[in-house]
């Protein structure tokens, strides 16, 4: 399989799986609504655990722009592939939403809150406060990559649960760190899906808080290139 198909495959998982906890939860008349935050915080680290499980063998399953991002500075991934990856992730991002949206249809028409058909589809601050908002991305991303740095510096290995662990990160870190903003820790997680949130045709939908958008994009980005040099300077 080409790393670039398998990039696609493996961020659409994590979003048909991790939209679609969230749409569960938060949407009217679903079976799971009102399913609180351990649901979506298990449902977020379970999607991981599937998306990374099903790509890694052909493209190392990076499934983030922050990962491609912090590999790349670290000297493991090539500039030249960057693009790519990226833009695989955001496909499959978009994709994955798709689905979602195709999914719990009739779901997104029985609710009527614009706000809650929004957080399906990407992150929104508890308190906006876009500073604050911004060093919580940073810290959680920082923290989530330095984490699978080491994870993936260890020669140990579960066989076919080498996904566990980053699954565990990404659990650990929505239960610790995502109440500010939804640790979106993902820049394709977030604006894969907001793309999309504009352009389905979701009734009584509101805008897409584009004034929001960079947050979940920059945040991560910088936390992760921070991570990468602290990473290699510990080293």
């Amino acid at each position: 399989m080409s790393p670039y198909l398998a990039e696609i495959i493996g961020t659409a998982f994590i979003i048909i799986l991790g939209d679609g906890v969230v749409a569960s939860v938060v949407l009217n008349k679903s079976k799971g609504a009102q399913g609180g935050w351990i649901v979506i915080t298990m449902g977020w680290a379970m999607a991981v655990f599937i998306g990374v499980y099903a790509s890694a063998a052909a493209s190392g399953a990076h499934l983030n722009p922050a990962v491609t991002l912090a590999q790349a500075i670290l000297g493991k991934f090539d500039w030249y592939q960057v693009p790519g990856y990226i833009g695989s992730q955001m496909l499959g991002a978009m994709i994955g939403s798709i689905f979602v949206w195709l999914t719990y249809k009739r779901h997104f028409d029985e609710t009527t809150d614009p706000n809650t058909k929004l957080v399906v589809f990407c992150t929104v601050p508890a308190i906006r406060d876009l500073k604050y908002n911004f060093l919580t991305e940073f810290i959680a991303t920082l923290v989530f990559i330095l984490a699978i740095l080491y994870i993936t510096k260890s020669s140990s290995s579960l066989g076919s649960l080498d996904a566990l662990p980053v699954a565990l990160v990404v659990l650990a870190i929505g239960l610790s760190l995502g109440g500010p903003t939804g640790y979106a820790i993902n820049p394709a997680r977030d604006l894969g899906p907001r793309i999309m949130h504009t352009i389905l045709p979701i009734a009584g939908k509101r805008d897409s808080d584009w004034s929001y958008a960079w947050v979940p994009v920059l945040g991560p980005l910088a936390g992760a290139a921070v991570a990468a040099l602290l990473f290699n300077f510990i080293q």
